[in-house]
C-alpha cells in the first residue's frame, strides 16, 4: 500500500482521560496513565480530547494537561494534543501552545454547535495549518458536532501539506473509503468497534477509548490487521466488541471509562459536571462486562 502522509501515526493512539481530584488536575494520576500506556507500547497519547473532558476544562487547565503529558512522555511516545475549538481564534491559541510545549501533532475537532458551511470548515482548518507547522489530524464526529465534514472538503484539505490525518467518526465506511480513494491522508478510526472494518478498507489504526483499559489487546488487533492476518484480528475484534460497546454505549464518553478505571484500581477521579455518575444498574452492567472480559474476578 502507498505510504500516506500520516503513516507514522499508524497503530494505537489512546484518548486519555483527565484525572481530577477535588475538581483539580491530579498530576500524579496523569503520570500513572502516561507510564501505563508507554509500557504497553501505545504509539501516541491524545490528551484533552473528548475523553479528556476538554469542553469543561478552563484554558489554563487545557494548556497544563498538554504540557504535563508532553513532559512526562519525554519523547518516549508521540503526543497528539487536542487543540480544536468551534472558535478559530481559540483553536489557534491552543495549537500554538501545543507546538511551543513540544507536542508532536494536533487533533482538530470540527467546529461544533455553530455548524459552519463546508467552505467554513475549509477556511478554519486552513487558517490553523498555515499558522502552526504541527501535523494536523482533522477530527470528524458529526454525532457530537452537529455537521459532517464532507469527503470532498477533506480532499481539499488534504492538499495542505501539514494536514496529514483524519480521525473518522462518522460511522460510515463509504465516507472512510471515499477519503482513502481521493486523498493521501492517513485515516484513523474514531470508533473502537469500527477499527477492524475500517482497517479492512485501508485505515491504519484507531484513536481509542478502550485503549485506556486494554491497550495491549487493541495494539495486537491493529498489528494483525495491518499484517493481513484478518482472521486473527477478527478474534480480537469480537473479544473487544462487548467492552467497546459498554465504553461508548452505556453512557456518554468518558463516564464509563473513568468508572471502569476506578473499578480496576486506576482511579482517574471524579467527573466534572455536566458529566454525571452511572446509575447503580449501569455500574453493575459495566462491572459484569469487565468480569466477562477477564479483567475482574
Amino acid at each position: 500500500m502507498t505510504q500516506r502522509k500520516g503513516s507514522d501515526y499508524a497503530g494505537l493512539s489512546v484518548a486519555i482521560v483527565t484525572p481530577l481530584k477535588d475538581n483539580v488536575l491530579d498530576v500524579g494520576r496523569l503520570r500513572e496513565q502516561v507510564e501505563f500506556q508507554i509500557a504497553a507500547g501505545t504509539t501516541c497519547l491524545v490528551p484533552v480530547g473528548t475523553t479528556g473532558e476538554s469542553p469543561t476544562l478552563s484554558h489554563e487547565e487545557h494548556e497544563r494537561v498538554i504540557s504535563e503529558v508532553v513532559q512526562i512522555a519525554a519523547g518516549r511516545c508521540k503526543v497528539m494534543a487536542g487543540t480544536g475549538s468551534n472558535s478559530t481564534a481559540e483553536a489557534l491559541r491552543l495549537t500554538r501552545w501545543a507546538a511551543k510545549e513540544g507536542a508532536d501533532a494536533s487533533l482538530q475537532v470540527a467546529p461544533y454547535y455553530n455548524k459552519p458551511t463546508q467552505q467554513g470548515f475549509y477556511e478554519h482548518f486552513k487558517a490553523i495549518a498555515e499558522d502552526v507547522s504541527l501535523p494536523l489530524c482533522v477530527y470528524n464526529i458529526p454525532g457530537r458536532t452537529g455537521k459532517n465534514i464532507e469527503a470532498s472538503t477533506i480532499a481539499r484539505l488534504a492538499e495542505i501539506p501539514n494536514i496529514t490525518m483524519v480521525k473518522e467518526a462518522t460511522g460510515s465506511l463509504d465516507q472512510c473509503s471515499e477519503i482513502l480513494n481521493t486523498t493521501d491522508l492517513t485515516v484513523l478510526s474514531g470508533d473502537d468497534s469500527l477499527t477492524l472494518p475500517m482497517m479492512s478498507v485501508g485505515a491504519e489504526g484507531v484513536v481509542s477509548v478502550a485503549g485506556n483499559i486494554v491497550p495491549s489487546d487493541v495494539i495486537e488487533m491493529v498489528r494483525r490487521a495491518s499484517e493481513g492476518d484478518f482472521r486473527g484480528a477478527q478474534e480480537l475484534h469480537h473479544k473487544l466488541f462487548p467492552l467497546c460497546q459498554k465504553m461508548l454505549g452505556l453512557s456518554t464518553n468518558p463516564i464509563p471509562v473513568k468508572i471502569a478505571m476506578r473499578m480496576l484500581g486506576r482511579d482517574a477521579g471524579e467527573l466534572r459536571l455536566p458529566m454525571t455518575q452511572l446509575t447503580e444498574s449501569e455500574e453493575g452492567q459495566l462491572r459484569q462486562t469487565l468480569v466477562d472480559y477477564g479483567l475482574l474476578s
